[in-house]
């Protein structure tokens, strides 16, 4: 069983920019291809950027060139770096881990604001 642990969201006013942050247990990390979804009110959850074992990385259209994502094996950290945030970017965002099954963090709220 792998748990995630998500921590940084928070109010922020557009343009604005914040990191999340999520840890997971387990000792094989390395192993797992972490990704950062986000889910609006009365919308679908959606993939936001994922991150493989060898460091590659996917964003969704709606992101690329404002946010990038991490990760720390040792730390067994994944990161979500958001710059310029737009007000369409509020959201729930969660942590998903992916290795064999998949599996999810609680969620942390982000909001832009004016």
């Amino acid at each position: 069983q792998v748990q995630l642990v998500e921590s940084g969201g928070g109010l922020v006013q557009p343009g604005g920019s914040l990191r999340l942050s999520c840890v997971a247990s387990g000792s094989i990390f390395r192993l797992y291809v972490m990704a950062w979804y986000r889910q609006a009110p009365g919308k679908q959850r959606e993939l936001v950027a994922r991150i493989t074992t060898g460091g590659t990385t996917n964003y969704a259209e709606s992101v690329k060139g404002r946010f990038t994502i991490s990760r720390d094996n040792a730390k067994k950290t994944a990161s979500l770096q958001m710059n310029s945030l737009k007000l369409e970017d509020t959201a729930v965002y969660y942590c998903n881990a992916n290795y064999n099954k998949a599996y999810w963090g609680q969620g942390t709220q982000v909001t832009v604001s004016s």
